[in-house]
């Protein structure tokens, strides 16, 4: 496949990340849209949620873990950590509105008194709602709910994402406990997704890939950044997600994340594109490289050799035993031999991350990691390769553990004129 110059009506009329409550264009005129969006459906009917069984499932194993790891509570502030346990969602603001499971007893919040009632709508698991008022300290609100449930071990575990100031005026108001990262029983959940979480992962990333088509079917000559991610936006929306996918050119593409230089695309550019969606708050990751034209041999030979890095790598988490840093160390080894060593010169990255609920979450494809693969695992496998000056390449799937090995959510990529298998 080549990429070349489309007629293409640009989408002046839709404004960035509108938001279209029906996920379909009833409301846009016909000719303001390009041609591969028309037509297409959400992808989102068979959807099935995590279910209540499920996450009490979550807390309990959270238990078991707080006790093996002698922690007495975990404290959780709204994020991805307390949607996972919890199925419990607010926004975050100078009040602390908490929630505090113990290794044993039943699970508490805490919220200004103004939130009750609407925090009392969205508690599933529990009824323990304890409130403070604006001239009231919620940190002695909190100091009073660890005492109330025991801590025999006066140890508290704090998740990752938790702010430094709820941890701060926790500490100062419950000095005879300690506090640690909560990562063991935190991460000690999320790392393993079950089959319902990968059925979910999975859905996000059929729909990414199916708008990565409509995507790359819309492009023309002088399109910018802007109307790139316009097009990826929108393609989710009828989809069926709220997701997005940037892009550099030429390059721009030569920086990882990206140059906030302003962009044109041009015949011959090299594109690096990357981007996701969710379902039911669990992501999709997937990075494709093309270009706009005919393909160099430079452009072949680089991306190749991202591409066998990918593959071998994947192949190595075939075999039993495997390590999160043996995957890195073999396709970072790939792409040395192919000429763009030595170690993270042109290859700056890890191999990849962790993925669920958040984009990157625990555990890493990365030196020093010696956390053999397990089922259930998520992975991206995502080798780089930046050449400052001229281009960068990216080849990213994401992949999942499975009782037989792992298994590709996305197919990768046959060659880089032929971004889809």
């Amino acid at each position: 496949m080549t990429f070349n110059r489309r007629n293409f009506l640009k989408l002046a009329s839709l404004a960035p990340g509108l938001a279209i409550p029906s996920l379909s264009f009833a409301n846009s005129q016909e000719k303001d849209l390009p041609k591969a969006l028309k037509g297409l459906k959400p992808m989102t009917a068979d959807i099935v949620p995590i279910s209540r069984e499920e996450r009490l499932g979550r807390i309990a194993k959270a238990q078991s873990l707080m006790i093996a790891n002698k922690v007495d509570a975990l404290f959780l502030e709204p994020g991805t950590s307390m949607a996972y346990f919890l199925d419990f969602d607010f926004f975050l603001s100078e009040r602390m509105v908490a929630a505090v499971i113990p290794a044993k007893g039943e699970i508490a919040y805490v919220c200004p008194k103004f939130e009750e009632d609407k925090v009392t709508e969205l508690v599933k698991f529990g009824s323990d709602i304890r409130t403070w008022e604006e001239h009231e300290s919620p940190y002695q609100v909190v100091a009073g709910i660890l005492k109330d449930k025991g801590t025999p071990n006066q140890t508290v575990g704090i998740e990752e994402r938790s702010r430094f100031f709820l941890y701060d005026g926790i500490k100062k108001e419950s000095g005879r406990l300690n506090f640690v990262l909560a990562d063991p029983i935190t991460a000690g959940c999320r790392m393993f997704k079950s089959p319902a979480e990968i059925a979910l992962m999975q859905k996000a990333n059929d729909i990414t890939l199916a708008a990565y088509k409509v995507l790359f079917d819309s492009l023309y000559e002088g399109m910018t950044q802007a109307d790139f991610s316009r097009v990826a936006t929108e393609a989710h929306l009828a989809l069926g997600a709220k997701g997005s996918i940037g892009a550099n050119f030429g390059e721009w593409s030569a920086f990882p994340h990206g140059s906030s230089t302003p962009q044109k695309l041009k015949e011959g550019d090299l594109i690096l594109a990357d981007g996701g969606c969710k379902i039911e708050g669990y992501t999709s990751d997937i990075s494709r490289t093309i270009v706009f034209g005919k393909p160099t041999a430079r452009h072949t030979e680089v991306w190749n050799i991202a591409r066998e890095a990918q593959q071998k790598a994947i192949e190595l988490a075939a075999q039993q035993g495997t390590t999160c840093e043996q995957m890195d160390a073999v396709a970072r080894g790939i792409v040395s031999k192919g000429g763009f060593g030595p170690d993270y010169k042109y290859f700056s990255h890890r191999l990849g991350h962790g993925i669920g609920l958040d984009v990157h979450e625990w555990t890493n494809l990365v030196r020093g990691n010696k956390t053999p693969l397990q089922e259930g695992m998520c992975f991206s496998n995502e080798p780089g390769i930046y050449i400052v000056g001229e281009f960068g390449v990216r080849v990213e799937d994401c992949f999942y553990m499975s009782a037989s090995g792992p298994k590709f959510f996305s197919a990768p990529s046959p060659a880089i004129d032929k971004p889809f298998a």
